[in-house]
């Protein structure tokens, strides 16, 4: 089984790649980071584990592969 990421590890690392957290709406924090043309939006749910569906719809909207996102995590 996959290592889960609880949000506040997500939340920390993402930051790290220059996102900024933008609104939270219930337990869902939106994040937001513009590269260049493109314009990145990601929606990370505030839980203890992430999903692993979640968690490669999280890395899929930020434009981020998993190797990407564990060298912001170590």
């Amino acid at each position: 089984m996959p290592k889960l990421y609880s949000a506040r590890i997500l939340l920390s690392a993402l930051q790290r790649a220059e996102f900024q957290i933008i609104s939270q709406k219930g337990s869902h924090i939106k994040l937001f980071k513009r590269h260049g043309d493109k314009a990145f939006t990601v929606i990370v749910p505030n839980h203890k584990e992430i999903a692993i569906g979640t968690f490669n719809s999280i890395l899929k909207q930020a434009g981020m592969t998993r190797k990407d996102l564990e060298k912001l995590i170590k």
